[in-house]
């Protein structure tokens, strides 16, 4: 079976690519511009956010079909439809003990740390008007919205909208029915095959305008917010780094060292995505290379195409870290003390909270909002004071939601006996996994 990676055949050589010419060097590289432009020139890197959210918009124009034929593709391939919803199942397993594992960790470090003490903020004095449209969008975000939101209007629509859970929606039908279709389906999937290599071809031209994109988002975010700005919240800021840090190097340090891989190599694999991820603020932006990149690494297309689109939005450690860890900030802040019972609900509308706003654009926000908004102890009013500095921690929330996601790609294959251990192993490491297929995991 074709594997639409777009990468180059094993036939093609090998020729080794100057320093320049890697995507993460260029990325690197207009990042550090963006900073010290919107630093020196703040107006003019103001400016510039046209270059970043034109570039967010092109990765958003691929994404749809992307998911869709990597995921039907995927699941027409499998055959067994019995696997489609083991994989599923296993998938939102892990989903869901990570990111309660996530929020709970944020808990502890917010009452360890209380970075919030001492400011002693009246809750009547802060600009309530600041928060007012992330307040309207999380009471729309009900459980009963959302799941509804998953069904598009039209079969057409869940692409040209771009909304992702409707897109995995369809996209999952439409393999079972391919699958269910004998030799009919068979002629199908072969040209949704030679479809899927022209598209792949076509993330690889957009890819190359990623460090314009990079260099005009930093410019931005440094121009409109400055450095400065970080100072009156830096111990929000930094132990909100520092915890997201721990938990990729701890936490899913040791989930990678379970299953025989080394998180710091997964990391260097994908230096390029993180780094792009890192100068627009957007984990959306590197979606389509994760998928390429965590099939070339051995992953299962089948696997690949279920869990890192709903991983997207069911596994977002960093947003669920963000979540308590800024909610028990506010209150420390606001002086307003809470009980172990308090916390607990907190966390567990949090949980719901995070669901419901899944697909939404500024999510981590907005579930925020929603969470105070139920529990009244912490005025919604406070998220105000994080208002300014959200932006640098967008940034974080984005690169440990990345990493997750592709931790647990390789956690559900190896999970489901389908990870090619010897080409994830080369390919970590470096080494050209051009060879015919290695033995894989039973």
């Amino acid at each position: 079976m074709l594997v639409a990676t777009g990468s180059i055949t094993p036939s093609t050589p090998h020729v080794p690519r100057r320093w320049y010419a890697h995507l993460y060097v260029q990325v690197l590289v207009a990042i550090v511009a963006g900073v010290l432009l919107g630093h020196f020139y703040p107006d003019l890197g103001a400016a510039l956010k046209p270059l970043g959210d034109a570039f967010i918009k092109l990765v958003k124009m691929v994404i749809a079909p992307v998911i869709f034929l990597t995921i039907v593709t995927g699941i027409a391939g499998m055959r067994d439809l019995k696997a489609v919803g083991r994989v599923a199942g296993k998938a939102f397993a892990y989903f869901l003990f990570f990111s309660t594992l996530a929020l709970i960790i944020g808990m502890i470090v917010a009452n360890v740390v209380q970075p919030g003490a001492g400011l002693n903020i009246d809750p009547a004095t802060l600009d309530a008007s600041k928060v007012g449209e992330y307040a309207d969008k999380a009471h729309a975000s009900t459980l009963t919205g959302f799941l509804t939101g998953i069904i598009p209007d039209t079969m057409v629509s869940a692409l040209t909208d771009g909304n992702i859970l409707q897109v995995l929606f369809v996209a999952i039908l439409f393999g079972i029915a391919l699958a269910m279709s004998g030799e009919r389906g068979d002629r199908v999937l072969g040209l949704l095959e030679d479809v899927s290599a022209a598209v792949f071809r076509m993330v690889a031209i957009v890819m190359k305008a990623a460090p314009i994109g990079a260099f005009g988002a930093m410019a931005f975010t440094i121009g409109k917010y400055g450095v400065g700005s970080l100072a009156n919240l830096a111990a929000l800021v930094g132990t909100f780094y520092l915890t997201s840090l721990l938990f990729v190097l701890v936490v899913l340090g040791g989930v990678a060292r379970a299953c025989g891989f080394s998180i710091l190599k997964l990391i260097a694999y994908l230096k390029a995505e993180l780094l792009l991820v890192l100068g627009t603020s957007s984990s959306e932006s590197a979606l389509p290379a994760l998928i390429e990149k965590m099939e070339r690494a051995g992953c299962p297309k089948s696997v690949v195409g279920l869990v890192v689109p709903a991983g997207y939005s069911f596994n977002l450690d960093g947003t669920n870290i963000y979540m308590t860890l800024a909610a028990l900030f506010i209150a420390q802040a606001t002086g307003v003390e809470l009980s172990l019972g308090q916390q607990a609900l907190l966390l567990g509308v949090a949980m719901l909270s995070s669901k419901g706003a899944a697909g939404v654009t500024g999510a981590g926000f907005i579930t925020l909002a929603a969470t105070l908004s139920i529990v009244p102890t912490v005025p919604v009013a406070g998220i105000a004071l994080i208002l300014g500095v959200d932006r640098f921690m967008s940034e974080c929330r984005s690169l440990t939601n990345f990493i997750g996601n592709a931790v647990a790609t390789v956690v559900v294959s190896r999970w489901e006996g389908t990870l090619d251990r010897a080409q994830l192993a080369e390919t970590l490491s470096g080494k050209a996994a051009a060879a015919a297929p290695a033995a894989v995991d039973a």
